[in-house]
Formats: structure tokens, sequence, C-alpha cells
């Protein structure tokens, strides 16, 4: 066994620096051994003789005590300072060991009268020592999981994770089991901390003792319960080699519902896991369970939210029936997607009907304004219909959400578009909303005569309506108060205000939809710059120059908001 020296603890020493006169260690408490510079035994007290029975006077010192005392004997006799304490093995026991000169030796080295050899049973300090050298690796090894673990949000790449971490920290082989989607069930191997392996197997859990349990969140089977040879061939990893002989199964505590758990597995040959053992894989359980179930929520969080984007997010819209529309919107508040403006576009029954154009502005914006806008869309959608008498359609519009927990309003334009031959006819209501922009192919800009009260505040809701018509290349611009009012400029403190968007749109006579869209955008973007602004959104409904020829008619083509 290799020799550990540390710091000398003092030994009894007379006043001349020398250790006691011979016999003074008779009654010590702890084994005391002499032997001379020619490695020989001169004495022990009973302790030593009980410690080592072959420490008698005159017996060769290598043949008495076990080698790394007997080397440190030999290097102190060769001239090196005994000051220094050694320890080492004796049976099951570790001893600490530290030389004196003894009576009528020099100052240095052993002398002639040899060397004092005091011991002292040094095995629980020992154990101390190498329990808080596994407890720091272990704490180590918890901290380095909890951040590979926590370094992602993604589920199969949480399960690899883990599989590796356990198989090269807790077992030979590991096998991480999720709850099932289905008929099948996620799975994850790895085997001394390799590369893992993710599959989805139609399996039994049952076929594995206590992960059936642990799969539902109950406490973990003792691993002297589980038999290695009734083991499943999808419990075992193919890279696994040679037979199984301890398993031990531990649940992976999620939020709220179990997460999954693990199968540990180890080699033929090697002793079983112990308790502490199990207690330290919990602990590892805890941290990956906690990831794993972070990681499915977070994908399920994002699979409800792209589902809800869906009918929130604005599509490009298209020509319909002889009609083109153009929608545009940003957001006031960077990094969202949706807010409180929003537009729809319903193409009615029949090829003849009317197109529907809603553009709303919600009082507030984020998420929270988000909300109403869905529900003012769907009461809308529902309100189809009767989407030819826009003060009916608003007064239910009002009815709906007075009725309802928000109290928030909210301003609207309606526009019904319907083909008359070469031309467009519009029906434009507006409650409490700017009135929409008319730009004429000559260049012209006027705003329809239309005004009304805002809906979700009054019992009453009033508006008028205004009968318009578009010819080849004219355009109608429906818009929300974020356009006019963004705040830009060389001082960032003047709106964008309405004759800066007249004069825009009147350079854009003539233009598709799109191009009249994209062309407010960029001027209002510029206008703002970096500073805050109110969310924007507008609808362009314009004529186009050339016969329709084929149109885009597919029912629902066209509904969005922002």
């Amino acid at each position: 066994m290799d020799v550990t020296k540390s710091s000398t603890i003092g030994a009894p020493r007379a006043r001349t620096g020398r250790t006691a006169a011979p016999g003074a260690w008779d009654e010590a408490p702890c084994p005391v051994l002499v032997a001379d510079a020619a490695g020989a035994v001169v004495t022990a007290n009973a302790h030593a003789t009980a410690l080592f029975p072959a420490a008698v006077p005159g017996a060769p010192l290598s043949d008495a005590v076990p080698e790394w005392l007997g080397a440190a004997h030999r290097a102190a006799v060769a001239g090196q300072e005994p000051g220094d304490a050694v320890s080492g093995a004796v049976g099951e026991r570790v001893y600490r060991a530290v030389a004196r000169p003894a009576a009528g030796g020099g100052s240095r080295g052993a002398g002639a009268a040899g060397l004092v050899w005091w011991l002292s049973d040094d095995t629980g300090r020992a154990e101390a020592e190498a329990a808080l050298a596994v407890e720091r690796a272990r704490t180590a090894f918890l901290s380095e999981a909890s951040n590979a673990l926590l370094a992602t949000l993604n589920t199969e790449r949480c399960m690899e994770v883990t599989a590796q971490l356990a198989a090269r920290h807790l077992a030979d082989g590991v096998v991480v089991v999720l709850p099932g989607a289905g008929r099948r069930t996620p799975l994850a191997w790895a085997v001394d901390g390799g590369g893992s392996t993710r599959a989805l197997l139609a399996l039994d859990p049952a076929e594995v003792p206590g992960l059936a349990e642990a799969l539902q969140g109950f406490p973990p089977v003792p691993s002297r319960w589980i038999d290695p040879e009734a083991l499943p061939t999808w419990a075992v990893p193919e890279e696994f080699d040679g037979p199984v002989c301890a398993v031990a199964v531990i649940p992976l505590p999620g939020h709220g519902v179990p997460a999954g758990a693990l199968i540990l597995l180890r080699r033929e040959g090697k002793r079983g896991f112990t308790e502490p053992e199990e207690v330290f894989a919990r602990l590892f359980a805890a941290r990956a369970g906690a990831a794993l179930s972070a990681a499915r929520m977070y994908a399920e969080q994002a699979a409800v939210t792209q589902t809800l984007m869906r009918e929130l997010l604005p599509p490009r819209l298209e020509q319909i029936r002889g009609v083109e529309f153009a929608g545009g919107y940003r957001a006031s508040e960077r990094g969202e997607r949706v807010g409180g403006d929003f537009y729809d576009v319903h193409p009615t029954a029949g090829e003849a009907g009317a197109s529907l154009v809603v553009l709303g502005d919600v009082c507030g914006k984020g998420l929270d304004a988000a909300v109403l806008t869905g529900k003012i869309r769907n009461t809308l959608q529902a309100l189809l219909p009767m989407a030819d008498d826009h003060p009916r359609v608003l007064r239910m519009l009002n009815d709906s959400l007075l009725s309802s927990h928000h109290t928030r309003f909210a301003t609207l334009v309606l526009a019904s578009a319907v083909r008359e031959g070469d031309a467009v006819r519009l029906d434009l209501t507006s409650a409490g909303h700017p009135p929409p922009l008319l730009v004429r192919a000559d260049g012209t800009v006027e705003a329809a005569d239309t005004r009304g009260s805002l809906v979700g505040a009054l019992p009453e809701v009033e508006a008028t309506t205004a009968r318009v018509t578009l010819r080849a290349g004219e355009t109608c611009l429906l818009y929300t108060d974020g356009v006019t009012e963004a705040r830009g400029g060389p001082f960032g403190d003047r709106m964008f205000g309405e004759e800066r968007l007249r004069e825009a749109l009147a350079e854009c006579a003539g233009m598709p939809a799109e191009a009249v869209v994209e062309r407010v955008q960029m001027l209002a973007a510029q206008w703002v710059g970096a500073g805050e602004h109110d969310d924007m959104a507008m609808v362009a409904v314009t004529v186009p120059r050339k016969s329709p020829g084929g149109v885009v008619s597919a029912a629902g083509r066209g509904r969005g908001s922002a």
C-alpha cells in the first residue's frame, strides 16, 4: 500500500528532545515499537505485540511489520528526518506511525540506538476522508448534471443527456423510460457513458418489476427484489456486454406528474446497488426528472401557442372574386407577434356575394388585448349571414361585448366589397375608427364619409354607412390609428399624421394592393425608427387594372388577425 505522509502529531518526548527512556512507553495507551539501525526489533509494548505478533526482540523488522512501516524505518535510518508521520494498512485497519530517536541516538537520523515508532489507529479519519472525497465527487457530478440537463428544453436531447450521465456515474448501462404516448413508449439507452440511442417502442412496462409503478410516481422497488434474468430484451441495451448481475428502477419525479423512470444495470461480477447508491441515484433522478418535466411542459406550451398563433397571426391575403386584398401588421412590442389590432377578410357564400373586410383596434396591446380580439373575431364570424347589414352587426357585437367580463372597448371599420363589372362597390362603416382613405386613379386621396361610436363601451352604438365605387387601379385603405399617431421624425416627438399618410397614398395610385401596404409600412417604420409605437394594422382593397380572369374564391381563405 502507498505510504501517506502528514504533519507530525507530537509523541511523548524527553526534555532533551529525544524520546523517553526505555520502558517509558510500556504504559502508553498505543502501540510502541523500537527498532535499531540494523533493522532489528529491540522491544515492543503489549499493544504493539498484539498488533504485530512477530515483533519480538531480535526479529527482523521487515518480517514483523507491514512493508510500508519497514520502508519508512529504512528511509529514516538512511539519514532522512524522522519527523513526518506515515500511514498504511494493518489488516483491515489504517494506522499512523510517528518515529522519534531512541535514547542515546543522535539529533538527526536513527543513530546507533535506533528509532521508536509510535502508532495510532487512523481508520476513522481515513474512512471520513474517503467518504468526504466520495461526497465531493458526487456533489460535483450533481452540479455537472444540473448544468447539462438545464441547458436544453428539448425532450429528446434531455433524454439522451440523462442516459449518458447516468451510464457514466451510476451504472454500467442505463435505460430511460418516459410515460407512453398512445401505444408507444419513448426510450433512450446508454452504456458506459457513451453515446445514447433513442427509440419509440410498443412495450409493456409491467415486464420490469417496479417500472409500471415508477411511471405512475410510486416509490421505487428495492433492487434486491428484481431478478436480472427476467428482464425483457428491450430493457438491456444491445451494446451491454455480459450478463446483468444487478438492476435498480428509479422514478423520475416531475412537476406534478411523473416524468419517467431509470433502469440501472450492472454487469456480472460486480456487487449490487447499496442503499447509499440508490439514494444518490434518486438525487440525480430528481434533477433529471425536473429537467424532463420542464422540457415536456415547454413542448406542450409551444404546441398550444402554435395552434393559437395559427388563428391570431395575419395570413397573406390574395385576390377574391376579382378584388385584390393585402394586409400588413406591426406589433407595438419588440418580440411580440400578436396584439390589439386585427383584420379579417371573409368571403361570403355565393359567387356574387360580397366579401366582408373587418379591421379593428382593441383598447390596450399585447396578449391581454389579443384575448379580446379573438372574442370579437369569433363573434363576427358567427354574424356573417347578416354581413350586408353593418349597423345590425355592430349592435349585436356591442351587446356581446357588454355582456362579457371584459372591460375593454374596441373601434372597428367594416367594408363589404362586391365586384360589379369593371368596378367594385364598397359599403364602408366606421365605429369609432378613422375613416378609410380612397386613392383614385389620378392620385387624389379622399376620406370615406362614415363615422360612428366605438363598440363595447356604451349601451347603444351608432354608425353611418358610406357607399363608394372603386374603378380599375383605385384603392381603399383601412388602417388603425397606430399608423397616424406613430411618433418619430428628427426629434422623435412628431406624429406621422394623416397628411403624411395622404401624401404617401397619392404616390401609390395604380399600384397593386400589396405594393400600397408595403409602401405605407416602410414609410411609417422609417418615421418611427427605433422609437416606441402602438400596434399598426392596415388592409388595402384594390381593383386590379387587368381583367380578374382566374380569381381566388376559397371559403375561409383570407381570414386573418394581428
